[in-house]
């Protein structure tokens, strides 16, 4: 089982999501402690990153010594009123 960590600017970041998505991001970054059996989750081309799918966010964390997470982004997605 590994320990996950998070980035001050991670933390933040969390503070500012709305309380429903937040309980649910930090499940979804409780999985991340079985890794490298997590589910949702594909590395970054080019990067030696990771990101985990959890609903509209994206976390991207990276594995070195510990498991941390650098930083959450929401995901805009497309619809027909976009263009």
């Amino acid at each position: 089982m590994n320990k996950v960590e998070w980035s001050q600017r991670a933390r933040k970041q969390l503070r500012r999501i709305d309380r429903q998505y937040q309980k649910n991001i930090v499940l979804d970054v409780g999985t991340l402690a079985h890794w490298p059996d997590c589910r949702n989750v594909k590395a970054l081309q080019g990067r030696s990153e990771y990101r985990l799918r959890a609903g509209q966010y994206r976390i991207i964390f990276n594995v070195e010594q510990a498991l941390r997470i650098i930083r959450i982004e929401e995901v805009k997605k497309r619809n027909g009123h976009t263009y």
